[in-house]
């Protein structure tokens, strides 16, 4: 239990790390990753690059800072982070390594005069009750999955069974497991992790699986992004017959039953998630509205599945907008950005509605805009970002 002197210490920094927290927490990757290298596959080097991992960390610091003695007022940001580590595989042994640099990093970016020994006291206190929060959710979360029927712990060995070309930019990947046993059941919209060896360092990436595991196989669509080693070594160099070390599935961000209206609003291969949403849901009468983004009909992955779909099931009514026409693919629903009165057109007349969106940042931050200008219970709107999570305001 923290004390109050310094539950009220670690509150009172808060406006100073308001101004200066991405500087801080930049140090502190800086000097954590240069220091300790067993913790560098557990951060994707294009986030660090684009300040999203650095300015995502600290607003999730600034978060439980101000909320340090209203902990449930955190809402789903413990669950999204407890998600994160399971599925990267973050042990009790990689904290210390974290508390160490945060504090160091707050004594030297702040200064002596600032960051006294009374307020590195309060911020150890502080990191070391989270710290014991995050273990025991996840060693929790660990066990479940290793006990669960087809469920393992740490890495597994999976062999690709097949790889499918779905659009000029995105592939498709087919695992099986190694031992021919069978495989955790993931919920529809969850992830998978995976560990990489290139060029001899260790790599650790999430991707959303793209259809039901109830076959046995888990799928991943992965999309080659320019200069993204994971990408474009899984394009170029995994092929069918390669093996591959797998994490358990995990992810917050599923499919809830309901019978209300389903709206599946995506952006590029933020389609990814949303067609495993689309299975489970097709399983039921649950009307479905089904709402794809891209920049192109060349780019737009699962185009003819999706229509067979729609021929066999009259709940689903799916809708595409392409930001351009290349002139020779088959032509959208509605060609430009998806404005919100063409949202409104696409959407179910009833507004008391599930609707989840994904896709690149600005995309879902307009989308988040339109649907509750349109009258979308916000309660009811569910997002998830592929990298690391911020506002979308």
């Amino acid at each position: 239990m923290l004390s109050v002197q310094d539950r009220a210490i670690v509150k009172s920094t808060v406006p100073l790390l308001e101004s200066g927290g991405e500087a801080l927490i930049t140090h502190f990757y800086r000097m954590m990753l240069s220091e300790y290298p067993e913790v560098r596959p557990l951060f994707n080097q294009a986030h660090q690059a684009s300040g999203d991992q650095p300015r995502a960390l600290a607003n999730g610091v600034l978060m439980y800072a101000r909320h340090i003695d209203q902990l449930d007022q955190l809402g789903d940001l413990v669950a999204k982070i407890i998600n994160k580590h399971v599925a990267l595989q973050i042990l009790p042994e990689h904290y210390p390594i974290v508390g160490t640099c945060l504090l160091r990093a707050i004594a030297e970016v702040l200064g002596e005069e600032i960051a006294t020994p009374e307020v590195i006291g309060a911020w150890g206190a502080a990191y070391n009750q989270l710290a014991d929060i995050l273990i025991g959710a996840e060693t929790s979360i660990y066990d479940q999955k290793e006990q669960a029927p087809g469920g393992w712990r740490g890495a597994r060995e999976f062999i690709v069974v097949a790889k499918v070309e779905e659009s000029t930019e995105i592939i498709s990947f087919y695992f099986e497991p190694a031992d021919k046993g069978p495989i955790l059941a993931a919920e529809p919209g969850q992830y998978i992790g995976m560990k990489l060896i290139l060029d001899g360092e260790e790599i650790r990436r999430n991707y959303s699986l793209s259809s039901l595991s109830d076959n046995g196989q888990y799928r991943i669509s992965v999309k080659r992004e320019t200069g993204g080693r994971a990408s474009n070594h899984l394009h170029d160099q995994l092929h069918v017959g390669a093996s591959i070390q797998l994490f358990p599935p995990s992810g917050e961000f599923t499919l809830t039953a309901s019978d209300k209206p389903l709206v599946l609003i995506s952006g590029g291969v933020g389609i990814t998630p949303t067609i495993a949403m689309l299975e489970a849901a097709l399983a039921t009468e649950r009307p479905v509205h089904f709402i794809h983004c891209a920049r192109n009909g060349s780019v737009h992955a699962f185009r003819d599945w999706i229509d067979g779909l729609a021929e066999r099931h009259p709940q689903l009514k799916r809708f595409y907008c392409y930001a351009e026409d290349d002139g020779v693919s088959p032509a959208a629903d509605k060609v430009g950005l998806l404005s919100q009165e063409q949202l409104g057109v696409w959407l179910p007349q009833q507004r008391d509605l599930d609707a989840y969106f994904l896709g690149p940042k600005g995309f879902m931050a307009a989308i988040k805009r339109h649907l509750k200008a349109l009258g979308v219970p916000e309660k009811q709107s569910r997002y998830e970002f592929f990298g690391p999570a911020s506002a979308l305001e």
